[in-house]
């Protein structure tokens, strides 16, 4: 059956206002986004600058980073220079660091190339991305590894946080490469992880992002690992089983950046068109997230979250699965309440009511935000009351539904009749609505 063109305005109404609460959050933050010279060398590079834009143009303080591995190794093939690795380390000679000055150089320029399109009837009509670049990586060099020098080898010394902190507030786009510079003037080949974490750390950003070419982190049966803890993502690294190449080089980078205060660090993939705005502006995301501790928190409720709580309890009143209440009722009940956060957007709340003569509890309000009701959410705000419940030594935990039902059975709770209510609750019960009574004893 065809969709109508008001199907069509509703769908991108209800779009739009879904993304509308990480525009406002985005804006001013500042974002680390590293790519390796694969997406240049594939002509993807493209659609990726669309995406940049739209980023700059909603007020987000873009750093790039940029590799240059394949572009490298063309320039190396192309000299008939034979290219050298000591532990997964490439090995850069005199003759190398040419090869590597000259293809990252090229590179760099290709992408401000891009990054400065402003075709007509495009993505990046109008577009005014200013790039900046400079010395703002001090490099070192790594030295002697299990007797073998690595030479124009480096690593990140030190970042120029009040140089690119100024460009960004210019509302220009920083471009970094895998280059570093020492204080004696010589030129450094360093890693594009090594750039983007060090950086990320030193500016204390709100996200690093690595595109890649997995589509994240993978648990044993294959299923994406959407969000993973600190703790989570070690128990990754250390397991046994082989990781590909690239979760290998950057989930530690991941855990590094996260451990050092960076926000959040996402794993995505590089070959799906829009991925990086499709993991930013959407709640599941596209690839793997990493953070400190998990995004989700149960709270009491304050005054504060009479209006969240609202706007979540609607839809289900009108559809007359939940009781209406008024803001007026909300706010002198508002101590019963406990929310559930996702990234502090609420997204799940409910009430308990006591009944201390009969040593039971009502379980209301209870309701999950329509986009996490498969991820457990339901079952973790159960688990909390039930919890509260006996902790507050009530025996019984009840709740009155006309359309979960089944819901409650499979988690322990027995249809009773109203008769078996507390017998301040069955005055109050309401026949016209006919709500059937589950009950369960708190162990």
């Amino acid at each position: 059956m065809p969709q109508t063109p008001a199907h069509h305005s509703t769908e991108f109404v209800n779009w739009f206002r879904s993304v509308a609460p990480y525009i406002n959050a985005f804006r001013g933050k500042t974002f680390v986004v590293a790519f390796g010279g694969e997406v240049i060398a594939d002509g993807k590079f493209v659609e990726l600058t669309h995406d940049f834009n739209l980023l700059a143009s909603l007020g987000v303080h873009l750093v790039l980073v940029h590799g240059a591995r394949p572009q490298i190794e063309q320039h190396l093939s192309r000299n008939d220079i034979s290219d050298h690795y000591h532990q997964g380390i490439r090995l850069t000679d005199a003759a190398t660091m040419q090869c590597v000055k000259e293809a990252v150089g090229r590179t760099r320029l290709e992408v401000e190339a891009l990054l400065s399109m402003g075709l007509a009837n495009s993505p990046m009509a109008n577009a005014d991305i200013r790039v900046a670049g400079g010395n703002f990586i001090t490099a070192q060099p790594m030295g002697v590894i299990n007797g073998v020098d690595l030479l124009y080898t480096g690593c990140v010394r030190k970042v120029d946080v009040a140089a690119i902190k100024d460009r960004l507030e210019f509302n220009e786009v920083v471009l970094l490469s895998s280059l570093g510079y020492s204080p004696t003037g010589e030129i450094f080949n360093l890693t594009l992880e090594d750039v983007a974490t060090t950086t990320a750390i030193a500016l204390d950003a709100d996200k690093l992002i690595f595109l890649m070419d997995t589509d994240g982190v993978m648990d044993k049966q294959d299923k994406l690992l959407r969000e993973l803890t600190i703790a989570t993502a070690n128990a990754v690294l250390s397991s046994k089983r082989k990781l590909p190449d690239d979760i290998g080089l950057f989930l530690p980078c991941a855990v590094r950046a996260c451990e050092a205060g960076v926000a959040r660090t996402h794993l995505i993939s590089r070959h799906h068109d829009g991925s990086l705005l499709q993991e930013l502006f959407s709640d599941d995301g596209i690839g793997s997230m990493v953070v400190e501790s998990t995004l989700n928190t149960i709270r009491d409720a304050t005054i504060d979250d009479v209006g969240g709580i609202l706007k979540l309890l609607e839809p289900l009143e009108e559809e007359g699965v939940l009781v209406r209440r008024s803001r007026e009722l909300l706010e002198r009940e508002i101590e019963r309440f406990v929310v559930m956060e996702h990234d502090h957007r609420i997204i799940g709340c409910a009430a308990l009511y006591p009944f201390p003569d009969e040593k039971a509890a009502e379980l209301a309000c209870m309701a999950v935000h329509a986009q996490y009701r498969r991820h457990g959410y339901g079952d973790a705000l159960l688990n909390h009351m039930s919890s509260e419940a006996k902790n507050q030594r009530f025996k019984k935990l009840f709740v009155l539904t006309t359309r979960t039902a089944h819901w409650f059975v499979e988690r322990g709770f027995n249809e009773v009749e109203p008769s078996q209510l507390p017998a301040e609750k069955k005055a109050l019960y309401n026949y016209q609505r006919r709500s059937k009574a589950f009950m369960k004893t708190l162990k």
